[in-house]
């Protein structure tokens, strides 16, 4: 284990499943140290283990291990622990290092990329309910209302900013360019700008406070729940799933019992009807066939009002 972990680690020891939570990590951009993780207890593969060790950012993701998956597990035997980091950075690394046996806090894009980057030996294994980006109303109250011209807040950093323009694609108000990659899309691939969009670039976290200010506001779940916004009152969220977190592990132990037994407490009908309750508008896993429904709806809604 390197030295800036095993401080980092050190640093937040005993933050288990006693702690506290906050937003699940839609920026995969943290660096620096994190809080630590539970201490290693043997090895984290085979039928006969007993102690699962999770790892998670503060909030909702932590929230979802305390509230329910630990009291299930807990029924089949299991001792469950949480580690909770306050970045992005440290959670894979502890994973990598065996501090923890599980984390749950990041969309595949951003574990692909950091697992390549960092020459990581993980693997994902099934998606949990996450906030998604959503359009929100500003000036204007309805997608239909959108006009030549209109004013939309957007994110300015990269990854964020493609998946705004993906959205303003699906709803039909730009073009982007055939073949471009959605998880990398910029400005300079917008083929047409039908509705002659004025994009509002701004940090992310500043979003939700720009919607007095113009028309449409595309916020991150984490910054819309922060700041007060219910994610219900979203015009529009985006389709993709590419967005929902995942859970990740060791590849060595995807095909481990204790994997498949969280795996089954987190797509299980006691969970799902906690999250509908808990998590009301939140993006639910795809292997769960939800918000297919919504999502045509609001693409009709959105290719009525572009064809004004």
């Amino acid at each position: 284990m390197n030295t800036l972990l095993k401080y980092t680690l050190a640093a937040a020891f005993g933050l288990t499943l006693a702690a506290c939570g906050n937003q699940g990590a839609d920026n995969a951009a943290a660096s620096g140290a994190g809080a630590g993780a539970a201490p290693a207890s043997g090895s984290s593969a085979g039928a006969e283990k007993t102690e699962i060790r999770f790892g998670s950012t503060p909030g909702d993701f932590a929230d979802m291990v305390k509230e329910q998956i630990q009291p299930a597990l807990e029924k089949q035997g299991y001792t469950v622990t949480l580690t909770e980091f306050p970045d992005y950075v440290t959670p894979n690394q502890a994973l990598d290092q065996n501090a923890i046996d599980i984390n749950i806090f990041q969309h595949k894009p951003y574990l692909d990329a950091f697992k390549a980057e960092h020459k990581l030996d993980l693997v994902e294994v099934f998606q949990v309910p996450t906030a998604p980006l959503g359009i929100y109303p500003g000036k204007l109250s309805k997608l239909e209302d959108v006009k030549n011209g209109s004013t939309v807040s957007i994110p300015n950093d990269p990854s964020n900013l493609a998946r705004a323009l993906v959205m303003m694609n699906e709803l039909g108000w730009i073009k982007l360019k055939d073949g471009v990659d959605p998880l990398k899309a910029s400005r300079a691939d917008i083929a047409e700008n039908t509705k002659n969009i004025e994009f509002v670039e701004m940090e992310a976290a500043n979003l939700p406070r720009s919607r007095q200010d113009v028309d449409f506001a595309i916020v991150n779940g984490n910054y819309a729940i922060s700041s007060g916004m219910k994610l219900t009152e979203a015009l529009f969220q985006e389709p993709s799933f590419a967005y929902v977190n995942w859970s990740a592990v060791r590849s060595a132990d995807k095909d481990a019992k204790w994997v498949k037994d969280v795996e089954a407490a987190y797509n299980s009908d006691e969970f799902k009807a906690y999250a509908h309750k808990r998590f009301a508008g939140y993006k639910y896993p795809a292997s769960w066939g939800e918000g297919a429904a919504a999502g045509a709806k609001a693409e009709a809604s959105a290719a009525a009002s572009a064809a004004k």
